[in-house]
């Protein structure tokens, strides 16, 4: 990906990075970034000397046909790791190994603790699931990272990326060896997570929000049908109307052919 792909998007997008000294040569270490496209998983790693491995949902490696298969080879070249997010509680687990698998190599393990992307630009409150737990139990220091106006490329549903530059912004290391052994307490993992939220909200700049945006999105969406629900009565009504005057319009007519008042 980096000798194919990533020259590419360094030479047509040119992206800006800061604080590339905070990346270790060399270790394990967790990227923590703010989720605001598709391609956040591309540029991150283009800028990079070492390689990063992100966990994906597992539909982009199971779906059928050609295009199917020509996904999952890509995301299985590129090093994602496979997530089922069929069930909330397994896919904490399943992102929980895949990250202290990869770690336990020396690896750099990148992960959105959003969980999914931002759904307007803002920045919302992080799962402990996957990294705070991940975090204690590997002993990993976790760098906070900023992708700043990728949502701008590409936004969600749009296939064609608009040529313009991102940014990257990559925090000072966070170290949590105080709570190692203590990712069962639910209460430390809320507030390990929500130091690293703060830390990439600093660096992004970002509105925070204090719901997760699967909640945001829930909203969104309800609104959207509650607004779409509201548009379809309106027309029938104008319809309606509209009928009911053209209806009187004809008997008017018709009285006045026939010298009768009209009803």
């Amino acid at each position: 990906m980096k000798f194919s792909i990533g020259g590419s998007l360094k030479l047509a997008f040119r992206p800006w990075v800061e604080g590339l000294e905070n990346i270790p040569a060399e270790g394990p270490a967790i990227l923590a970034s703010n989720h605001l496209s598709f391609s956040d998983s591309f540029f991150l790693p283009a800028v990079l000397d070492r390689k990063v491995t992100f966990i994906a949902k597992a539909e982009y490696f199971t779906s059928p046909g050609v295009k199917g298969k020509l996904t999952a080879a890509f995301f299985k070249g590129v090093g994602q790791l496979p997530v089922d997010r069929s069930g909330a509680r397994g896919a904490g687990e399943a992102a929980v190994k895949a990250g202290i698998a990869v770690l336990d190599g020396g690896g750099l393990f990148g992960i959105y603790p959003e969980g999914t992307r931002s759904p307007d630009g803002r920045l919302y409150r992080g799962k402990p699931g996957g990294l705070a737990r991940v975090a204690l139990a590997s002993g990993a220091p976790v760098i906070p990272v900023a992708m700043i106006d990728t949502e701008k490329i590409q936004p969600p549903g749009k296939v064609v990326p608009k040529l313009m530059r991102p940014g990257i912004r990559i925090g000072k290391p966070l170290d949590f060896s105080r709570y190692h052994g203590m990712e069962g307490d639910r209460f430390i993992l809320r507030s390990v997570t929500d130091e690293v939220m703060y830390e990439i909200m600093n660096l992004s700049g970002q509105e925070y929000v204090d719901i997760y945006a699967t909640a945001a999105k829930r909203r969104i969406a309800e609104r959207k049908a509650a607004a779409d629900k509201a548009a379809k009565e309106a027309a029938k009504e104008a319809a309606k109307e509209t009928a009911n005057a053209a209806a009187r319009t004809d008997r008017s007519d018709e009285a006045a052919k026939t010298d009768r008042p009209a009803a």
